[in-house]
This record gives structure tokens, sequence and C-alpha cells, in this order.
């Protein structure tokens, strides 16, 4: 897909998510770029909201930064799920499968 020369809104807002996410945990633009197998200039141009965005292009990045695709398209201040999503990002597996024995008991869910 072309270049865009005008940066698309949502694009923006996942660039933008995307560098944050780089920057918490030190990673420099390269870094990300060889952890995700994308080229540096790409990555650039998806950050600024300027590159059209695959499922591939996302894939690859949440390979890059070893979470699952989810985080690079949940935006805290969108709704409360999403801050939910935000806040579990934070806690380790076990505290994530600990929090979720204790949402499945509340709700009346059977373990799977």
């Amino acid at each position: 897909m072309p270049r865009r020369t005008i940066p698309d809104p949502f694009a923006m807002q996942v660039g933008a998510r995307i560098r944050e996410l780089r920057h918490e945990r030190g990673m420099s633009l390269a870094d990300l770029a060889d952890a995700s197998e994308l080229s540096k200039g790409h990555l650039s141009s998806v950050e600024h909201g300027l590159a059209a965005i695959t499922i591939q292009t996302i894939e690859r990045l949440a390979y890059g930064f070893d979470v699952p695709p989810l985080y690079l398209l949940t935006f805290a201040g969108d709704d409360e799920r999403a801050h939910v999503a935000e806040l579990l990002r934070q806690l380790s597996n076990e505290q994530v499968r600990k929090l979720r024995r204790q949402l499945q008991l509340q709700l009346g869910i059977r373990k799977r």
C-alpha cells in the first residue's frame, strides 16, 4: 500500500500506542524493527500514521513486543474495558491467571 502524505487519525492513534510501548520498554526504532522484522523506515511511517497497517504488521509488532496483538489496539482512554486491558498488560502471567480464576468464580463460569 502506498504511504500517506496526511496521517490517518486512527493510524496515528495506533502509531502513538506503538511508540508508547517502544519507549516503555526502552527500545529504539532499530531495536523494534529488528525484533519485529520490519524496516526502520516502515516502522517510522507506522508510528507517524503515514503507513497502512496490515494484520501482518500488527502480528509482527506484537511478536517484537512479546505481547498479544490486542495490546497494540487498545487505548485506555477509550472505555473501561480498554482501561482494564491496559492494567492487565502490567500484570505477570501468574497474576493474570489468578485474576481470571477469581473472575470465573464471581461469574459462575466453569474452569476450562
